[in-house]
């Protein structure tokens, strides 16, 4: 009779060897199933208007009596200024920064006789949304040189647009490049024959607004990229 039992209790300790074995099996197979995974990237552009414009204008006077030459200034002020306001553009637009003083004379590197003894540099600021009405009259500065304006340029009054509006146009873009980066993960699941499992991991990207090109600055390209990690299954 105890031979019995002890038949019966190995029959039944192998038995549950067995099924722990087979159960074993299956959460391994189940664990790799959740672990098999397709990374993609989903893009989304959109080209905008610039909405904001700032443009620099500068220009310099020089001669050998300093007040003269300030006169000379305030009165090229003054003439800029009318020419924006006529254009249709406000005070709180314009903008006329401290005159920028430099005396040749103390320029101990240069040996050579100098024409005038002073150059003083002047810039009036436009900062506006009014893109399209600035950039008309960007292209219309040569009216400012028939008055005897000579406007420079150099690398700190680069003319510049801007587009201040990205919040409005991001909840479209991230589902865009979300339902994007969808596709291109159903399309490799349909592939290896399996079927598309929910998101594992997602990231969303930066944000990059750019010139669409060297020629049209005040046309801006706006884009970002999504990182989604899906999972993959039978």
């Amino acid at each position: 009779m105890n031979r019995n039992h002890t038949l019966i209790a190995a029959l039944l300790i192998t038995a549950g060897i067995i099924v722990l074995g087979l159960c074993l099996r299956s959460g391994l197979y189940s664990f790799s199933d959740r672990e098999r995974v397709v990374d993609v990237k989903g893009l989304a552009e959109r080209e905008v208007a610039a909405n904001k414009v700032t443009w620099p204008i500068m220009f310099k006077e020089v001669g050998n009596d300093l007040p003269s030459v300030y006169q000379k200034v305030t009165a090229t002020n003054a003439q800029i200024v009318e020419f924006l306001k006529t254009n249709g553009l406000t005070e709180q637009e314009i903008s006329i920064g401290a005159p920028s003083v430099q005396d040749l004379t103390t320029d101990r590197y240069n040996n050579n006789p100098l024409p005038y003894n002073y150059a003083v540099t002047s810039i009036v600021t436009v900062s506006s949304s009014k893109v399209r009405e600035v950039h008309n009259l960007i292209n219309r500065q040569g009216e400012l040189f028939s008055k005897g304006i000579a406007i420079t340029n150099n690398y700190s009054t680069q003319i510049s647009y801007d587009y201040t509006d990205l919040n409005s146009i991001k909840p479209e873009m991230i589902a865009e490049a979300t339902e994007n980066a969808r596709e291109a993960a159903k399309k490799f699941a349909e592939d290896s024959d399996s079927e598309l499992g929910k998101i594992k991991t997602a990231r969303q990207g930066q944000f990059t607004i750019e010139d669409r090109d060297p020629t049209t600055p005040y046309i801006k390209k706006v884009r970002v990229v999504t990182s989604l990690t899906y999972y993959l299954e039978d």
